[in-house]
C-alpha cells in the first residue's frame, strides 16, 4: 500500500462543508493507480516506490493557495481516497486507511464483492455533490481511467474550473493530449516518490529492448465480462 508518514495535513476534513465554501477537490482512484504503479514496477512496490501522501497533501495545499488568490469567498482543500477492500484483507489495509485519515485524507472504502464493485460511480457522485454544494474552485482526479473521467472532467473544465488529471503519462494518453485538461505526472510532484520510478515506455526504449509487464494477471480473464478481450 502507498506510504503515508504521519504529521502533515493533506486536506480538510469532509465534515467541514458549507454552501459558502468552494472546494479544491482531489480524488484518488486507489485501485486504478495501484494497478498502474504495479505495471511500471513489474510487481508490488517497495517502500521507496510507494506514493507519499504527505507530499501529495502539501502539493494540494499549495495548489489551493494559488486558486484562492483573488477568489470571492472561502476556498478550502479536500483530499479523498476511494478504494476497494477485498474479502479477508481488512487487517492488512487498516493501517494504511488509518494513516491516510491521520494525514488529513478522507477515505471511501467499498467491499470488493465482484467485478462490478468498483468505485468509479462513487467518485463521480462525490465530484457532482461537491460541484452542486458550494461549487468547485478546482478539481484533480488521480486516475488513468479515461472512460470514467474524461467527459465529466472536460464538462467541468468547460465551465472555467481548473481541471487536472494526476497519474502516470504511460497510462493516461487521453489526458496528456487533452486540450482542456492539464496532466500532472505523479513523479513530477516533489517528494511523492523517494526514488525515481524504473519507467520504460514505447517512446523511450533502450537499444537492447525492455520487458513491459502486464497490467493485471492472466487469471483475471476468468472473471472478466464477455467482450473485454483484446482484438
Amino acid at each position: 500500500m502507498p506510504e503515508i508518514p504521519h504529521g502533515a495535513a493533506g486536506g480538510e476534513a469532509l465534515g467541514s462543508s458549507g454552501s459558502d465554501v468552494r472546494r479544491v477537490l482531489l480524488v484518488w482512484d486507489a485501485p486504478n493507480l495501484d494497478m498502474g504503479l504495479g505495471a511500471i514496477l513489474g510487481g508490488r512496490p517497495t517502500a521507496a516506490y510507494r506514493p507519499r501522501f504527505d507530499a501529495l497533501g502539501r502539493w494540494l495545499l499549495a495548489r489551493t493557495a494559488e486558486l484562492s488568490v483573488g477568489a470571492k469567498g472561502r476556498v478550502a482543500p479536500e483530499a479523498t481516497v476511494f478504494t476497494n477492500i477485498a474479502p479477508g484483507t481488512a487487517d492488512v489495509v487498516r493501517p494504511w486507511v488509518e494513516a491516510l485519515r491521520n494525514v488529513g485524507f478522507a477515505v471511501f472504502a467499498k467491499p470488493k464483492i465482484d467485478e462490478d464493485s468498483d468505485v468509479d460511480a462513487d467518485m463521480l457522485a462525490h465530484i457532482a455533490l461537491r460541484e452542486q454544494s458550494g461549487g468547485l474552485a478546482g478539481i484533480m482526479v488521480a486516475s488513468a481511467d479515461g472512460q470514467a473521467f474524461r467527459e465529466p472532467l472536460e464538462a467541468i473544465a468547460a465551465k472555467g474550473i481548473p481541471a487536472q488529471v494526476l497519474g502516470f503519462r504511460e497510462h493516461a494518453s487521453w489526458a496528456v493530449a487533452s486540450d482542456t485538461l492539464e496532466f500532472v505526472d505523479l513523479e513530477d510532484i516533489p517528494g511523492v516518490f523517494r526514488e525515481p520510478l524504473p519507467r520504460v515506455s514505447l517512446d523511450s526504449l533502450p537499444d537492447e529492448g525492455a520487458w513491459l509487464q502486464p497490467f493485471r494477471p492472466l487469471s483475471a480473464l476468468l472473471t472478466s465480462r464477455p467482450g473485454q478481450g483484446v482484438a
